[in-house]
């Protein structure tokens, strides 16, 4: 189950409110590689723990998990891989970009904890790794946030979903 992000301009993000086939169509184009879309790998879970302490199931309402999972659906019926696609308007791309922002490496190394994410069950089980695992979890919360400093920069909505 691979992460993805996807930076987008609020009209497309209307555009596929719409028409959720256009989503679908953008993103398994053969022209889909796009600089607007980008994937975490399978860093997704992880990051949500490193900054809620809580696996996604269990951090579904953390204000900080919408930042791969808001719980706005662009179409509850539409599957892109595991699932619907998520989305974040401009004006809540910002906000969240705010909150990331400022958070460093160090503190997420601080709530780094093999131990307890094995036990949560956190996505995907490579936690026995140690130092490796977390530099991994830290290049893709590197990616979230260049993500969303320039969706914000932009004025751009933000898409996410796992395929």
């Amino acid at each position: 189950m691979i992460g993805n992000l996807l930076r987008i301009k609020e009209s497309e993000l209307v555009a596929y409110l719409k028409d959720s086939s256009l989503l679908r169509d953008r993103i398994y184009s053969e022209d889909a590689n796009s600089e607007n879309l980008v994937d975490i790998d399978k860093a997704w879970d992880g990051i949500i723990f490193l900054l809620t302490g809580r696996n996604l199931f269990d951090a579904y309402d953390h204000p900080l998990s919408k930042i791969l999972f808001s719980g706005q659906i662009i179409d509850e019926e539409q599957d892109l891989g595991y699932g619907p696609a998520h989305y974040s308007t401009p004006e809540q791309v910002s906000e969240l970009n705010s909150q990331i922002s400022v958070i460093t490496m160090d503190s997420l190394k601080h709530n780094f904890d093999p131990k307890k994410m094995t036990e949560s069950d956190v996505y995907p089980s490579i936690w026995d790794e140690g130092d490796d695992a977390f530099d991994y979890l830290a290049d893709g919360f590197s990616t979230v946030q260049k993500v969303y400093a320039e969706a914000a920069k932009n004025g751009e909505a933000v898409i996410t979903f796992l395929n």
